[in-house]
């Protein structure tokens, strides 16, 4: 993790001094440049690193330091973007010492008043064994005391403690009556004393943190949750840097292997070894992908410590650029002077540091965050909740704002709409929230189950509420309805056109040729099944359930019966004019219109025998659509359906059977290939119109029915008339008795 966080930054300074040099209109023909040093956690080795940067020999060099080191380093400017001890703030001792995160004098009296904010006076400390937790908890145990807060006990802990040590402090807590424990701790020793109160199962503390490990990752463990639950504590304030992200991102020891920190970095973080002779991990392959991963490096919840690097780095540039473009008699110096531009001094450039901190309101950045962390068990994962901040520039009762307070909890409530399940193998306060399902809603709460909604009714969106269901039919004022409308009465205007045509030549062969009486009858028939489609529109009720199926059904007989009749005439008529038959006289007039009758009335008795049994009805599906009710009628007696619909196929079969045979009749008017092909077409239409009819949901299926009721009777209308009236019309002088008796040579359709 320390090396994680330590690469982060030290990729952000570089980000920033990139982006400075890069800046055209900030120290214009000046490039910055920088030397990075690992100094291993070391102060020691800190301070060696240091002093060789100060000494270093491309700039001027010292011989012989001055016996105060103290001195020496006072000579020299130092930015910190993590040096947060209220001991720096004073100014007579660290006169060149800089830092762009807040100080710890802030941190403390922040800390007090959160530990009044919730009545919190009897507390206990820990502490890091280091200048960072010593210092702090000894200026904030000055301010505790001097408002009226109790401090029990102050443990210690460091990296370098044995689990002995360890146990030695977690027994002193445990013993102790203080149930709140202020940790001045850095992040790494914090981790390892995690882990040992998750060993001892340490619980029932409430644990206040600091910014050194409140907003890292070392918590984000499942088996934490128990122990830091609810931890409460300050953080720095998050700022989000355009392109950090992006380029924190964008690493590859393949790309960059002069990068040696970034092998390092590369192997802790994806556990693996870019030694090919290491035989010990899984050797690292350059297809690892940082966006694939969630670690503190590009947690976003990191970059507080980022954001301070980057301030820190335009505070120097922005001081440098100040002082280069600094005009005598404006300066900040004796009698307003500027420095020499062709030897500066490093203290010059703290003096400007100053002043443009002091201009730009950012010398002092007070406002703390006040960070709640709820772990989630499942995966281990970790929310960063803000619940308020500290601003010591407000009046002191007002200082702490909270937005609201913490609350310890597993689990946030389910809202109306879920309902809980208790996750399995885990405490009754550790449950999900599930959605209610379609149909089903929750008007509490916590609600335990999901009630289901009475069947004409169905949840709303937010499943809280039960709402009556849309009801959805074929109407007229529908576009698809009236579209079915149109072309119905299209048809019915079309035949009633081609009836006045044949009205008004009458007296031709055309017309009178096949029995013109059964031409008529067949118009008259197919004008109804154009119109009985209209039945099927409209809000279905139970007079026209029962209309739409019987007049469909009767309608269609009388059609496929007159259709019928006329194939019998034109065999009988080729067969009439055979010597010696008197076939003729068997199938007159009066025998056609007596088939067409009984034809047609069988079927009047099969819809008399359904409509006085169990005839149609309309019905309320639900079952379809959970969101809406379809409103359909439904057949009642299923046998009763098949016989109607069985009869007109059977017509309908013999028709084009016959018709078929008669296909090579020799006349130039003969009509059983026009009868043939129009039968074709109806029996294709209705064939395909079962499995659409079946397919179709909710209103569509009538729609389908409607479709297969105005295809086919197109269909007729189209291949019996269409050529009479084309003749009519168009060839008047195929319209005689001469052509009309004149021998084809026969032909095949």
């Amino acid at each position: 993790a320390q090396c994680i966080n330590n690469y982060q930054s030290a990729k952000t300074m570089i980000f920033t001094i990139e982006e400075i040099n890069n800046n055209s209109k900030l120290l214009p023909n000046i490039t910055l440049g920088y030397k990075m040093y690992d100094a291993c956690a070391s102060v020691q080795l800190s301070i060696k690193k240091t002093l060789a940067v100060l000494n270093d020999p491309g700039s001027r060099t010292f011989s012989n330091l001055p016996c105060s080191l103290h001195t020496y380093i006072n000579t020299f400017i130092t930015v910190s973007f993590f040096a947060s001890c209220a001991c720096l703030r004073d100014r007579t001792k660290y006169p060149t010492v800089f830092r762009t995160v807040p100080s710890d004098y802030y941190l403390n009296r922040a800390l007090v008043q959160l530990l009044k904010h919730f009545g919190w006076n009897w507390v206990g400390t820990l502490r890091s064994d280091n200048d960072y937790g010593n210092d702090g908890v000894a200026d904030f145990t000055q301010v505790a005391q001097e408002e009226g807060i109790c401090i029990e006990y102050s443990a210690v802990i460091s990296t370098v403690m044995t689990r002995q040590k360890y146990i030695k402090v977690i027994r002193l807590i445990k013993e102790s009556s203080a149930k709140v424990v202020v940790t001045y701790v850095n992040s790494v020793p914090m981790k390892s004393f995690i882990d040992e109160l998750v060993l001892e199962n340490v619980t029932g503390l409430q644990w206040v943190g600091v910014p050194g490990w409140m907003t890292k990752r070392l918590q984000a463990k499942e088996e934490y949750y128990k122990i830091m639950g609810g931890t409460i504590g300050m953080a720095y304030t998050n700022a989000v840097i355009p392109g950090l992200k992006e380029y924190l991102l964008n690493v590859n020891p393949f790309w960059n292997p002069e990068d040696f920190y970034l092998k390092e970095f590369w192997e802790v973080i994806f556990n693996c070894s870019l030694n090919s002779n290491d035989v010990t991990r899984n050797k690292c392959t350059g297809t690892e992908n940082l966006r694939d991963i969630k670690t503190e490096y590009n947690d976003e919840n990191e970059f507080r410590v980022p954001s301070c690097v980057y301030k820190a780095l335009y505070s120097v540039a922005h001081a440098l650029h100040d002082l280069y473009n600094c005009k005598d008699g404006k300066g900040p110096f004796i009698n307003k002077t500027c420095a020499d531009k062709m030897r500066v001094e490093p203290w010059q450039v703290g003096i400007f540091i100053v002043c443009y901190n002091m201009a730009k309101n950012t010398l002092l950045l007070l406002l703390l965050l006040l960070i709640i962390i709820i772990i989630i068990s499942s995966g281990g994962l970790i929310n960063f909740v803000t619940v308020g901040f500290y601003d010591p520039s407000l009046p002191d009762e007002k200082r702490i704002q909270m937005n609201n307070v913490p609350k310890y909890v597993c689990t946030e409530s389910c809202l109306p709409g879920t309902h809980k399940a208790v996750r399995k193998g885990q405490h009754i306060c550790c449950f999900d929230c599930i959605p209610c399902a379609e149909g089903e809603i929750s008007n509490q709460t916590n609600s335990l189950q999901c009630m289901s909604c009475p069947i004409s009714y169905r949840s709303n969106q937010e499943k809280n509420q039960c709402i009556l269901k849309d009801t959805e039919f074929l109407s007229f004022e529908e576009i698809m309805g009236s579209l079915l409308v149109l072309f119905a009465l299209l048809g019915a205007l079309m035949t009633i056109s081609v009836a006045v045509i044949f009205i008004l030549y009458i007296d031709t062969p055309v017309v009178r040729a096949n029995n013109s009486e059964l031409s008529f009858l067949l118009l008259f028939s197919l004008i109804l099944c154009f119109l009985c489609s209209l039945t099927f529109i409209g809000q279905p009720s139970e007079w026209s359930c029962m209309l739409r199926h019987t007049i469909f059904g009767i309608t269609f007989a009388l059609c496929i019966s007159c259709i019928l009749a006329k194939t019998v005439v034109v065999l009988m008529a080729f067969r009439a004019t055979l010597p010696g038959s008197n076939v003729m006289k068997w199938f007159g007039p009066c025998q056609q219109r007596m088939s067409v009758a009984s034809f047609t009335l069988t079927q009047v008795i099969i819809c008399t025998f359904w409509l006085f049994l169990s005839p149609p009805f309309p019905h309320k599906n639900f079952t379809s659509y959970k969101d809406k009710i379809i409103l359909e009628c439904e057949v009642g007696s299923i046998v009763a359906f098949c016989a109607v619909l069985g009869y007109i196929g059977f017509l309908s079969a013999v028709c084009f059977i016959l018709a078929f045979l008669a296909r090579k009749l020799p006349d130039n008017f003969n009509e059983a290939q026009l009868i043939t092909f129009s039968m074709l077409i109806f029996c294709s239409v209705w064939i395909t119109f079962i499995p659409a009819y079946i397919s179709s949901p909710g209103k569509y299926t009538v729609a389908v029915e409607i479709f297969a009721i105005l295809a086919s009777s197109f269909g007729l209308l189209f291949c019996i008339f269409f050529p009479k009236c084309y003749v009519i019309l168009l060839k008047p002088e195929k319209n005689t008795r001469k052509h009309l008796m004149r021998k084809m040579p026969s032909k095949s359709l």
